[in-house]
């Protein structure tokens, strides 16, 4: 869990990766986790490891991707007033229900600045009727940082990335954090390469950039490493909670990684989650499968690849995605590098 929190408690949004990509390459290399190790022109850190066989090698290995997006939904700033107050624009998509009365991060060249972010308008006490029905728009947001109208516009400049500030901490069964999304299937590629016992394949861990904004880091990629397999590592919906009718939960919290079947943008291959099961079965592991009606991941860019590339998608499931609160069960973060370091190790 420690590796989880480092993750999930270091800011990158889109476009502005390079803090979590040092983490993970610290990381990576000081264990030997691959063989070689690059980053791509978009900002994607691309890991290879070479086989590693039990017995006989297979010649020539299949290439296997695996892909998990660093990039946590944010804001860039857009405008600082006279006064001091920062505008935002967001980079990923929020419910602005939830960002009523935040304490965020403003990450400057000089160092990471905490304001709260609040909606423009009058307080509870003199508000109108109206003012306190009325959801805001993002637009409507604003950041205090404390400091004078001069010395925020020393400090912060247009384009500075700005994240929801919130810890990590163990509830019950579950971990809470903000940007599990996706900080989960970072963790797990990455818990997975340390579980790899053997395997004949050859694997190429994708960190991937801009998925948040559009899948924009896994297409170069996916071009680039032309795998004859490819396996989406990400979170889901997962929502088993009062008012959301349970056909509609899509996940259950503690019944094991989420095998997606399908979602927008992706349609899994049967073969591909059928074999997935058949491991799952004879190693005990707990899975699930789940539809998500709407919403995407980087298995999309890697499945439209080149020729077209058979595709799996991981996900773990998340409560209050999207949110500062995250939730996700133990028992779902384990089996998730489970069970895929235990397919590959078939291949």
């Amino acid at each position: 869990m420690k590796l989880l929190e480092t993750l999930t408690q270091t800011p990158s949004v889109p476009g502005r990766e390079a803090r979590i990509r040092a983490v993970i390459e610290a990381y990576v290399t000081k264990h030997k986790l691959v063989d070689e190790l690059r980053t791509d022109a978009m900002g994607s850190l691309i890991g290879i490891r070479k086989p590693r066989p039990k017995g006989k090698a297979k010649n020539p290995p299949l290439k296997v991707m695996l892909a998990a997006h660093m990039d946590q939904i944010g804001f860039l700033v857009s405008y600082i007033s006279a006064e001091g107050f920062v505008r935002v624009n967001p980079v990923g998509g929020f419910d602005t229900r939830n960002l009523f009365a935040r304490r965020v991060r403003v990450c400057t060249a000089s160092g990471d600045l905490p304001a709260v972010m609040n909606p423009a308008g009058r307080p509870i006490h003199i508000a109108s009727a109206d003012e306190k029905s009325k959801v805001p728009e993002i637009t409507d947001f604003f950041l205090d940082l404390g400091l004078s109208g001069d010395e925020v516009k020393e400090k912060v400049k247009i384009g500075d990335m700005v994240v929801l500030d919130g810890p990590f901490s163990e509830v019950g069964n579950y971990v809470v954090s903000q940007c599990l999304d996706n900080r989960v299937g970072c963790w797990a590629v990455i818990r997975t390469l340390e579980m790899l016992k053997h395997h004949n394949c050859e694997i190429h861990a994708a960190w991937t950039v801009q998925e948040e904004v559009g899948l924009r880091g896994a297409i170069p990629a996916s071009f680039s490493i032309e795998p004859d397999i490819g396996i989406s590592c990400d979170t889901t919906l997962c929502c088993k909670t009062p008012g959301v009718p349970d056909e509609q939960r899509v996940t259950v919290p503690g019944d094991g990684v989420c095998l997606k079947v399908m979602d927008s943008s992706t349609i899994a291959d049967i073969g591909l989650l059928e074999d997935l099961e058949a491991v799952a079965a004879k190693k005990g592991i707990k899975c699930q499968r789940g539809v998500l009606p709407r919403g995407g991941q980087d298995g999309a860019a890697i499945q439209r690849s080149r020729g077209g590339v058979r595709t799996a998608v991981f996900a773990c499931p998340v409560k209050y995605i999207h949110t500062i609160t995250e939730m996700s069960h133990k028992t779902d973060l384990e089996s998730y590098p489970a069970l895929l370091s235990a397919y590959l190790e078939t291949l």
